[in-house]
């Protein structure tokens, strides 16, 4: 037996406003039949889902699991993220990698590092 990766789920207040800035920063589409409850990014890829689910509480504290994403043009993609939505908290350089810490706009942490 075996086991994939289908879904990578995001708790949110609301999930196609959620959806609709991860596919963008993707360059993506937010899947059909999204709304203020569920919403899909990328369910036909072979990768895994991004899946946004409603929840009535918000996020507390730090995320203990975050996105860890990549750009040749590191400069220009943080800024078309910040351009998107996403909010700078940090940057950092250490074990060899260089990279920027952002919040999407629910205050979800991700980083953007810098691909050589």
């Amino acid at each position: 037996m075996s086991v994939t990766l289908e879904n990578i789920a995001f708790d949110c207040a609301d999930a196609q406003a959620l959806a609709t800035f991860w596919a963008g920063v993707l360059s993506t589409e937010v899947d059909a039949e999204a709304n203020e409850f569920f919403a899909t990014v990328n369910r036909a890829a072979t990768g895994p889902t991004l899946m946004f689910l409603q929840v009535p509480e918000p996020r507390n504290g730090k995320n203990r699991l975050h996105v860890d994403l990549a750009a040749g043009d590191w400069s220009a993609e943080v800024d078309r993220l910040v351009g998107l939505g996403a909010k700078r908290l940090d940057e950092h350089t250490e074990y060899g990698a260089h990279w920027i810490t952002l919040a999407d706009p629910e205050g979800n942490v991700f980083d953007v590092a810098e691909h050589n």
